[in-house]
């Protein structure tokens, strides 16, 4: 019965997931694939569509935060796309993952001393241009290190923010193509990964 009981409170449990969604290459798809979360009300906490290590493949990497139960719908209901290729669902221990910001700063603030220069290099960050009037950093790593350098930053007037969605790869030893090619050969259009969750 406890066996039972912890199952359903983890189908019910919030948290957060990452999609990885294999398509076509064609117009249009973007729009496909969102609308299946607008249609169950889910809000996507990021997005980002990039090219894939298969030729005419693109991938959808979209993060949200919702029960176990949810997502495994979404998923479903997106493998039903004829353009998807294949659709996986992983935790936050089942990829690496990384996003990406740039902060653009008053040059006339790196001129005072050495104190913002130092910071960007305590937060692994790093100088990506300068010019007269103002200079960019960049930062690549999880959100919460992004927040708390942009905290840092603010005080000398950020001139401009932006950040990345969630790029990530999973964690699995099988190649892309592979995990297409039992997609294709399989009836449930679910897979195992390498610790034998279903995917």
């Amino acid at each position: 019965m406890t066996d039972i009981y912890q199952d359903s409170s983890e189908q019910l449990a919030e948290k957060q997931y990452t999609l990885s969604i294999l398509t076509e290459d064609k117009p249009g798809l973007l729009n496909t694939v969102t609308i299946v979360f607008t249609r169950r009300k889910l809000n996507i906490d990021m997005i980002n569509v990039s090219a894939s290590e298969v030729e005419g493949v693109s991938r959808y990497t979209i993060v949200l935060t919702t029960t176990k139960d949810q997502v495994q719908k979404v998923v479903k209901q997106i493998r039903k796309h004829v353009d998807v290729l294949g659709a996986f669902v992983f935790e936050e221990d089942e990829i690496h993952y990384q996003e990406i910001a740039l902060f653009k700063l008053p040059t006339e603030v790196f001129l005072g001393g050495v104190e913002v220069e130092t910071i960007v290099r305590t937060n692994n960050a790093r100088i990506l241009v300068i010019e007269r009037d103002y200079t960019v950093i960049e930062k690549t790593g999880h959100k919460h290190e992004i927040a708390a350098l942009f905290i840092i930053l603010k005080k000398y007037g950020v001139m401009e923010f932006v950040q990345s969605g969630r790029i990530s790869v999973s964690k699995s030893k099988k190649k892309t193509e592979v995990f297409l090619q039992e997609l294709e050969n399989s009836t449930t259009h679910s897979l195992s990964n390498n610790n034998g969750r279903k995917i």
